[in-house]
């Protein structure tokens, strides 16, 4: 027999089995107690003292059972009917693993390298600022969350099987405490090596990836999807693809495949986005905020039992959210620019999350109005936008990947910083005016937007803080609209547009379960026949 128990805990107290022993022995009518298992963490830091909630199974006169998740199995699918998918970010590699698991072979077209040779463009862009237009922080093997953060939870969980897609990170070899975390995460040291292992799951059971190997045309007869072309990047052999089952999963930055769906009169549609900085605090400023500390041995002393604090922030100016986004405890800044001639910041964090800094993007809603200038594109209109703001911060640098930055209340304050704080974007920063680099819609929603924040989280806004700009690409300013029941584009038959780059998920949990739901169409499609 077993039973379901919450516990809400001091964090000391939950880093101790004994005494979480003890608190489920004081359960009343539960009889011989054999073991417990913790299946939810979650912190409650809203109070002080913060709790730590606990949602236990207690094993009662049965052994405690070892399986905690279930070991999904996969078919040799070598001879058997095909699908062709575009990327292997989280959304083509779970779509590929859903498609083997009913026996159907994926073939996957990547313009980037895999994990372990993408390592080196990235060192590329860090160290020399050279890119690699086909492999760097957004394109490659993995997708972009292989080495910008790892994050691994989602507000969209009636979008599918949070719980199948977290199995298949264990099963493939991360550690089982991302089924208990509230907030599961990864991270970018860690996330390579689970990426390959899904690799060898696809080609050890007769699945195909093609790194290095560029979409270039797509043949569509009639509405209908008959074929595509793809082009060696190195050698610049030309591939061609028969296939009725098109899969596009290629990502947030993937601008040449909208090009390529305008040209050939694709229907698309523009969707709301966003853009703001990123802004860098010291990581023990906000877990002092964050943790009702007096001082940094107090911080010392929780941190003991407790992982890098985090936070999350919205507000509405002038009618638009201001927020963060994709906030990275203990983590670094990166430069994510997917061409020479552009400047696009994020952040990632490593497993421990132990890095001095703390970083997020700070970001304000995008309208059509701001864009009018580029209406002549059509549904590309946003696109063309964020370009234009990432080719302006690439020239305040200095035409490199130095990225233009002020302290958080110089900017504020439109006061021109005369030093910067010390900052984890390695390329390095430059002082710059940012309200003179960002349209007024933007800047002006972002000073009042961390005036706000700066009453919510008292000593955030500290001019020992950074901003950098600019944090472009938060998601899609495209959509790629799609039939709700069968997945399938609107107007052509066999085109499944799937995740970040379809504009229909945000971030690794959303973009693999929104592949294991199509994937799951699709079979539909085949067995129906």
């Amino acid at each position: 027999m077993k039973k379901i128990i919450e516990l809400s805990l001091l964090p000391q107290e939950a880093d101790n089995k004994k005494i979480i022993d003890e608190r489920i022995s004081r359960q009343k009518h539960l009889g011989r107690i054999t073991g417990f298992r913790i299946n939810k963490k979650s912190i409650d830091a809203r109070r002080n003292p913060i709790k730590v909630n606990l949602q236990v199974e207690v094993f009662i006169d049965e052994e405690i059972s070892s399986l905690r998740f279930i070991q999904h199995q996969f078919k040799e699918v070598s001879k058997n009917k095909s699908v062709v998918i575009i990327g292997a970010g989280p959304s083509g590699l779970f779509t590929a693993l859903r498609l083997l698991e009913e026996g159907i072979k994926p073939i996957l077209i990547e313009q980037g390298k895999n994990v372990k040779e993408r390592r080196r463009d990235i060192a590329n862009i860090n160290k020399k600022q050279i890119i690699n237009p086909n492999s760097n922080y957004c394109f490659g093997e993995g997708g972009a969350g292989t080495y910008s953060d790892g994050k691994l939870y989602t507000r969209s969980n009636k979008r599918g099987d949070t719980k199948k897609v977290l199995e298949l990170f264990v099963q493939h070899g991360a550690d089982e405490t991302i089924l208990i975390e509230a907030h599961p995460h990864i991270g970018t040291n860690k996330l390579p090596k689970i990426i390959e292992q899904i690799r060898n799951t696809i080609l050890n059971h007769g699945g195909e990836i093609h790194f290095n190997t560029l979409l270039t045309d797509i043949e569509i007869i009639n509405d209908k999807v008959e074929s595509i072309t793809a082009k060696d990047v190195e050698s610049g052999e030309v591939k061609n693809f028969a296939t009725e089952i098109l899969v596009l999963a290629t990502g947030h930055s993937a601008r040449d495949i909208y090009i390529l769906l305008q040209q050939k009169k694709v229907v698309l549609e523009a969707k709301p986005f966003a853009m703001g900085v990123r802004v860098e605090h010291q990581q023990s400023l906000i877990d002092k905020i964050q943790y009702h500390c007096n001082d940094l041995k107090a911080v010392e002393k929780i941190r003991e039992h407790l992982p890098a604090a985090a936070y999350s922030l919205v507000q509405q100016v002038e009618g638009r959210g201001v927020y963060s986004f994709c906030m990275c405890p203990g983590g670094i800044i990166a430069p994510c620019a997917t061409e020479q001639n552009q400047i696009v910041v994020n952040g990632w964090s490593p497993s421990k999350r132990n890095n001095p800094y703390a970083n997020s993007g700070m970001v304000v809603s995008i309208e059509p109005t701001d864009y009018n200038e580029f209406k002549n594109q059509g549904a590309l209109a946003g696109m063309y936008y964020q370009q234009q703001l990432e080719q302006t911060c690439w020239l305040a640098g200095g035409e490199t990947q130095v990225a233009p930055a002020q302290r958080l209340q110089d900017f504020v304050n439109g006061k021109i910083s005369s030093l910067l704080s010390d900052c984890s974007y390695q390329p390095g920063i430059k002082s710059s005016a940012l309200n003179e680099l960002f349209p007024s819609s933007i800047s002006k929603r972002l000073r009042e937007g961390f005036k706000h924040f700066g009453k919510k989280m008292n000593g955030y806004l500290s001019n020992d803080a950074v901003v950098v700009a600019v944090e472009s690409r938060t998601s899609s300013p495209v959509r790629i609209p799609r039939n709700p029941d069968t997945y399938e584009h609107v107007t052509v038959s066999g085109l499944y547009p799937i995740a970040e780059g379809a504009g229909y998920a945000g971030g690794i949990m959303s973009a693999a379960m929104d592949g294991q739901q199509c994937a799951s169409k699709i079979i539909e499609k085949i067995l129906s026949k």
